[in-house]
């Protein structure tokens, strides 16, 4: 796909989170191909017209031309990351792309949402879902206008769950191959989804 035929959109990237399964190591600083997983989320974010990194653990920083934010509180949630990388954009493009910065190939996967929008027709937003049929929220377009207002409907985001915010929403199902869902929850994750499970210094 052409960069002019790219539908205007932001990114929000979500790096919080405590990974409590994984001994509360930072997912972020997993390093697969060269490249720890948030710098593959930044990359699979080339297109947006405005970064928001959300949540990166202390003592790391995102790469000039990204927004670094903080939901609040930290570790809030999801939703709240969400939440808090929308207040970043001054000037919202019709589309935000939501992703975990814990996916092993979300540059692959971005690219297939992104081709997808011109079947989006007046839904509110696409959705990957993986092989077993399971919607994944943090790797999906919305459209602005509906995700804002859906957390503004919502309230107060702390610990709120993705469904519950996401659940009025009319999303379009986005196939996606199993490959291109992984994402690094359990130790055995990481051992299996990436080539280079250290961390960075």
């Amino acid at each position: 796909m052409r960069d002019a035929e790219v539908a205007p959109h932001d990114a929000v990237l979500l790096a919080g989170g405590r990974a409590s399964r994984m001994g509360g190591v930072d997912k972020t600083a997993l390093v697969s191909g060269g490249q720890t997983l948030s710098g593959h989320a930044i990359a699979a974010a080339a297109g947006a017209r405005t970064v928001v990194l959300v949540g990166l653990r202390a003592g790391r920083t995102a790469p000039a031309g990204v927004v670094q934010v903080r939901e609040d509180p930290p570790f809030g949630g999801p939703v709240a990351a969400i939440a808090a990388g929308l207040a970043a954009v001054a000037d919202p493009a019709p589309w935000t792309l939501v992703l975990a910065c814990d996916l092993v190939r979300p540059e692959a996967a971005v690219d297939r949402l992104v081709r997808a929008i011109t079947g989006a027709g007046g839904a509110d937003g696409l959705v990957a879902v993986d092989e077993d049929g399971r919607r994944q929220h943090l790797l999906a377009l919305y459209r602005s206008d509906a995700l804002r207002a859906a957390v503004r409907a919502l309230g107060d985001p702390t610990g709120a769950a993705v469904r519950r915010l996401t659940g009025g929403l009319r999303l379009v199902e986005v196939p996606l191959p199993a490959a291109l869902c992984a994402d690094v929850d359990e130790p055995e994750d990481a051992v299996r989804a990436t080539a280079d499970t250290r961390l960075l210094d």
